[in-house]
């Protein structure tokens, strides 16, 4: 009987564990953190968004430039087989008003325990507190422990699942592209994705404004439009609306140093209506009231009229509605990777076969984050993770079963 290695006890880790133990091999999770799962959990206390309900051909634009690779495997193991195997576990779900589909519990923490039940039921092991250091000369795994000890393991197939680079505090620091990269795998740099953008507010804008929310906005850039909600942070600008166009704006602040992005503060009114409705100015009432009660403006959103326009704002109706329906911001360099939600980077296509095994590695393989591709928020992330860790797992039984 095989002896597997994964390394990383994240999802895509412990998935390809279930599938190789209950395919009857000897699995070793080896997980740097105390306890597994870390940033499964952190997700789950907003409430736990494991994947999506929209139609698969849908869903899979949304990986962009990785579809094509990703979808063998989303395919193989799509939203609803994920759905399936969260109900087995008894961590029901349902499909929310946006399509996204979370357990009915709204957390991580009671799947996560279940899951670990089964995978201890499946006699999976899991050993906390192993940093993952490489290889030694012959070839074995080398690890340091807690306890600053080193370790060598020796496995018959090994699957890296150590996730991206943010989040660095619950163990995904990207610390394993220069051990990869040594060995000769291809690796895309790493990059912040699901990040907020900064923006060289006004000394006002910061000091009133930080952490307050601009609800219900539409955003557009490049052809491109996100509905939702968007964060002012002292710094610049984050939340679910601007995570959705994350990846082309910081493409083209690649490219360019700065991006415009457009937002639309009254999205349910038409320019006409708005136009419409500001016409009715009272007598000696001041602009800022008048943008709350006729435009239906908060604090936040007429103050974001002022970064944008100056503190001379149009007075003609018409030309006010259409700043309001059209709000240019400017955004700089994309968020530090530590406070991203995901990355973007990382192993290459190229650098893997069909099975997700390394080329440069016979028997390594890889899943989750820790490969090149990256999706917006709304359960992609997770599913994909998923996806191409129960592919890996596949992946890993073919190779094993030709030797």
């Amino acid at each position: 009987m095989p002896d597997i290695a994964i390394i990383g006890a994240g999802p895509a880790g412990l998935i390809a564990a279930e599938h190789l133990a209950v395919a009857g091999h000897r699995v070793t999770i080896h997980e740097r953190m105390a306890s597994p799962a870390r940033k499964f959990l952190l997700a789950g206390r907003g409430g736990l968004n494991l994947t999506h309900s929209e139609p698969f051909d849908a869903f899979l634009t949304r990986y962009r430039e990785a579809a094509g690779w990703l979808e063998p495997a989303l395919r193989a193991f799509p939203p609803r087989a994920l759905r399936n195997w969260a109900d087995e576990l008894g961590a029901e779900t349902f499909v929310g008003s946006s399509g996204r589909v979370f357990p009915r519990a709204m957390k991580a923490s009671p799947l996560l325990r279940a899951w670990l039940r089964r995978l201890d039921g499946l006699g999976v092991r899991l050993a906390t507190g192993r940093l993952w250091t490489g290889w030694n000369e012959a070839g074995a795994l080398t690890f340091r422990l807690a306890s600053g000890e080193t370790e060598t393991i020796c496995s018959d197939a090994t699957l890296l699942a150590l996730g991206g680079a943010s989040w660095p505090r619950l163990g995904s620091d990207g610390g394993w592209a220069p051990l990869l990269a040594g060995r000769g795998v291809a690796i895309s740099p790493l990059k912040p994705a699901n990040a907020g953008f900064a923006v060289a507010w006004s000394p006002l804008m910061q000091e009133r404004f930080a952490g307050q929310p601009l609800k219900r906005v539409v955003l557009r850039f490049a052809g491109q439009t996100a509905a939702g909600e968007a964060m002012i942070d002292a710094k610049g600008i984050e939340g679910g609306a601007i995570y959705a166009l994350s990846a082309p704006l910081r493409e083209a602040i690649d490219r360019n140093g700065a991006a415009t992005l457009r937002l639309d503060l009254r999205p349910d009114l038409s320019e006409d209506v708005l136009a419409a409705r500001l016409t009715k100015r009272r007598k000696g009432e001041t602009l800022s009231n008048h943008l709350r009660k006729a435009g239906g403006l908060s604090p936040v959103a007429a103050a974001l009229l002022r970064e944008a326009a100056g503190p001379d704002l149009p007075v003609a109706p018409e030309a006010l509605a259409a700043l309001i329906k059209d709000v240019p911001l400017r955004l700089g360099a994309s968020m530090p990777i530590d406070r991203a939600i995901s990355t973007a980077g990382g192993i290459a296509r190229e650098a893997v076969d069909a099975g997700f095994m390394l080329k440069s590695l016979p028997g390594v393989f890889a899943a989750g984050e820790m490969l090149d591709w990256e999706a917006p928020t709304g359960g992609y992330l997770l599913q994909a993770s998923f996806a191409t860790g129960v592919a890996a797992a596949a992946g890993m039984e073919a190779w094993l079963a030709q030797r």
